[in-house]
């Protein structure tokens, strides 16, 4: 009678656990992944006017900051820097602000941003990331991967399904390419990771689509030629959708500027609202 007893309040346990996960899952928090390299960590200055940011936009910080006062694995308002603890302006900061801007105000937006500036997309590849780890010996890139404990991929994985406690990932942000100029296999790359990453956190690809901004595509830039390719990742993956970088200028060869990065942020925020119903006019071209 007393190991019945024992089975039923185990079974009661369970179900109020199960009750309680459930309930503080909020489903009007939609979360986005974002990852790749210098573009998405960010090195656009971080000017006056990207400092006042909506509490409903949130970050969930990626690695220890002390200089912010941000810790691993909270949330906070999601004023810049985004990525590292030093890194600019990001695609994720106007992409946040621009999806509050058109959404309910009963909805709040959460990112997550792990990006390692100059790596090599298999980075992020879970199966061989180790051959992809140490792509340059210099120390900047380096301790980069030791912040991620030295597997970036199972980083983000990690403070992903952390993030599903909270809310419901909605899709998956990507900025890179720099570093694989001219590889067409990087479409087959980026299509393993995708859908590792569907896997590992018991998502569906259509109601979690991909979104991939073009590189710098200005006169002179180092890896325009990169943008051809970039462009046939939906007939690798049919659920993802290409980010125009057309007429957003850059800092350098390689970077976007802060207008650069507020303009593809924007984009980025376009095609999601489109794929949610909200049909807006893009006029950043």
């Amino acid at each position: 009678m007393n190991s019945k007893l024992n089975f039923k309040f185990l079974l009661f346990l369970v179900a109020v656990t199960l009750t309680s996960e459930a309930y503080s899952q909020d489903p009007n928090f939609h979360i986005y992944l974002c990852f790749g390299q210098s573009n998405m960590e960010g090195q656009g200055a971080i000017e006056e006017q990207d400092t006042t940011v909506d509490s409903r936009f949130q970050v969930m910080q990626a690695i220890d900051c002390p200089n912010l006062g941000r810790s691993k694995a909270t949330w906070y308002t999601a004023v810049p820097p985004l990525c590292q603890c030093k890194s600019g302006l990001t695609p994720a900061d106007y992409f946040g602000r621009t999806m509050l801007a058109n959404l309910p105000d009963s909805i709040k937006i959460g990112v997550i941003n792990v990006a390692v500036g100059g790596c090599d997309i298999r980075l992020f590849d879970k199966d061989m990331y180790h051959a992809y780890d140490s792509t340059y010996k210099e120390n900047w890139f380096l301790s980069k991967i030791k912040n991620y404990e030295g597997n970036p991929y199972k980083h983000l994985i990690d403070l992903a399904k952390l993030a599903q406690q909270d809310g419901v990932i909605k899709g998956i942000l990507l900025h890179q390419g720099e570093t694989n100029t001219g590889q067409v296999e990087w479409l087959s790359y980026v299509k393993k990771i995708y859908t590792d990453m569907l896997t590992d956190l018991s998502l569906c690809a259509d109601s979690t689509p991909l979104l991939a901004g073009e590189v710098l595509s200005v006169e002179n830039s180092c890896c325009s030629s990169m943008n051809p390719i970039i462009n046939r990742l939906p007939d690798t993956i049919p659920t993802a959708h290409v980010i125009s970088s057309s007429g957003c200028l850059g800092m350098d060869e390689a970077h976007f500027n802060s207008e650069g990065y507020r303009i593809l942020g924007k984009r980025y925020a376009i095609q999601m609202l489109s794929l949610m119903g909200y049909k807006l006019a893009n006029d950043e071209h």
